[in-house]
């Protein structure tokens, strides 16, 4: 990545560790994916019960296949017959993986969802959240972070898991009320109750969508 950039990023991601810190949830930054990888790691005790919802981001830092091949307990969803008892057993997990759609420079983190597992999980049940996060998803302030989660993560994720909605044909959000929508729930995590608990991973690359 060119050395401006990489300043800048590096300066911006103090700004949002300081406002993430203000928020009671941890911040970090890391230069390379490399780097992100070993501070994840660095944060999951081995023996962990891990789970994830769809963290492009975790498996772009190869954070997913570390987890799985390591000495780790591993909740692999797409692993259990019965769906809702992969989501029972992801709320009593050690540790949750998860991206953001977007968050904020003063650390405000917004997530949609189409089955609110992947929010439910942000909100309660895992003891530890980890966030893996593009410096790709910083945006100025909640309404510009509203408006990339809405137009830019929601239309690229639907045509990806191959959605009929109208905003695989246009290409941003039509505020639809198809059947098939993946924005049913719309998170914005401003502040953790539990200290210790939410921890993001800032990484100096452009991370998932």
């Amino acid at each position: 990545m060119d050395a401006n950039i990489t300043r800048r990023n590096a300066l911006l991601a103090q700004k949002i560790i300081k406002g993430l810190a203000s928020r009671n949830m941890t911040g970090y930054y890391a230069e390379t994916r490399e780097e992100a990888l070993a501070q994840a790691l660095a944060l999951i005790p081995e023996g962990s019960s891990v789970t994830m919802g769809g963290a492009m981001s975790a498996q772009e830092i190869g954070l997913v296949d570390a987890v799985k091949n390591g000495n780790y307990n591993f909740l692999d969803r797409n692993a259990y017959a019965d769906r809702r008892q992969a989501l029972l057993d992801a709320y009593d997990a050690d540790v949750f993986l998860s991206s953001a759609n977007a968050m904020t420079e003063d650390g405000i983190l917004v997530n949609i969802d189409g089955n609110a597992n992947r929010v439910s999980c942000i909100c309660n049940g895992p003891k530890k959240v980890i966030f893996i996060v593009g410096m790709n998803k910083v945006t100025p302030d909640l309404d510009s972070a509203m408006k990339r989660a809405r137009n830019v993560a929601a239309p690229i994720n639907a045509v990806r898991i191959g959605t009929d909605t109208p905003c695989t044909k246009t290409g941003s959000c039509m505020d639809c009320k198809s059947p098939q929508t993946i924005c049913c729930q719309f998170l914005i995590t401003r502040f953790s109750r539990h200290e210790g608990r939410i921890h993001v991973i800032l990484v100096n690359d452009a991370l998932g969508f």
